[in-house]
């Protein structure tokens, strides 16, 4: 077949995402089950402010991204060929992180359709940087409505932020290097042992919220595997033998998200973070609005001395 190629232009009219959340800046189709997608990452880019400033990688999770949506370019005219859904991540399976993203590299993303059917697709993708393989992962994209399913919150809880926080923000800036605008944890509730309760407040003034699906504010579920890595990682290097250190995302074996979550949300994220062996750490978080658990993932990273 002839190969069919997407500009930024056309692409827009696919996905929903904006301005900095757009992460595909050309696609093309090789085949009805092959697509290959392509950003540019360039040291302007927003995240690098906020992700390692003193080191800038491309966050993994906008990697994952950046391939949900070359999937969501692969599988929208079969799944949802009028738009009147919300395509959305529903799993991240088997994601490795193998090589850094730096500013100035060109990362290629290659896309495979596993399986699609009339509620959902499976796509198997692999990121590609000019030093190799850096990043692969399986997704499952699936519909649900465009509608909100808002309620009044039940304000001022035993969550809320008091002086007897385990962690209050500038805590938590002491012990991870991310700031704005890719910093994600508010503050940290609660921590006994492995044990931790961190908090991250939803507004619609957050770039993510007014970038991502216009119309049908929600967060990115990519995203919300970064909110748990980012509370795991301050909570592993409060301890004395990791103060100092930084903590790299390597895996997430497994993630769900479950409800979409909407401006005005606060998040409760339950980690359970047994203590770090050796260099490599793991946990397992699952968020929360209220009562409601509306993700989880099982996450992996390795602790490490700053170069």
């Amino acid at each position: 077949m002839t190969l069919e190629i997407y500009s930024t232009a056309q692409i827009k009219e696919i996905l929903s995402c904006r301005y900095p959340m757009l992460l595909i800046d050309r696609a093309w189709k090789e085949s009805e089950t092959k697509f290959f997608g392509l950003k540019n990452v360039t040291a302007n880019e927003d995240f690098f402010s906020g992700h390692f400033p003193n080191h800038p990688i491309m966050p993994g999770v906008l990697q994952i991204e950046a391939t949900f949506q070359l999937a969501s370019i692969a599988v929208q005219k079969k799944l949802d060929p009028n738009k009147k859904f919300d395509l959305y991540l529903k799993t991240i399976k088997d994601a490795k992180f193998r090589k850094p993203t730096y500013p100035g590299d060109r990362l290629l993303i290659e896309a495979d359709v596993i399986s699609i059917s009339e509620t959902e697709a499976v796509v198997s993708a692999v990121n590609k940087n000019n030093s190799g393989l850096c990043c692969q992962v399986e997704l499952t994209l699936a519909l649900r409505p465009c509608s909100y399913n808002v309620k009044k919150p039940e304000l001022f809880t035993k969550y809320d932020r008091t002086e007897t926080a385990a962690m209050d923000l500038s805590t938590v800036k002491s012990l991870i290097p991310h700031r704005y605008p890719f910093l994600f944890v508010d503050y940290i509730a609660y921590a006994n042992g492995p044990a931790i309760t961190a908090i991250k407040n939803i507004t619609y003034n957050e770039w993510l919220m007014h970038s991502y699906s216009p119309g049908f504010s929600v967060l990115s579920g990519a995203i919300q595997c970064e909110i748990i890595a980012q509370a795991g990682c301050a909570h592993t290097l409060s301890t004395p033998e990791n103060r100092g250190k930084l903590a790299y995302f390597m895996t997430i074996s497994k993630a769900e998200f479950l409800k979409p979550i909407h401006p005005g949300d606060q998040l409760r994220i339950e980690l359970d973070l047994p203590p770090v062996k050796s260099k490599f750490g793991r946990g397992h978080g699952e968020i929360f609005v209220e009562n409601e658990m509306v993700s989880y993932a099982d996450i992996s990273f390795a602790v490490i001395n700053p170069a």
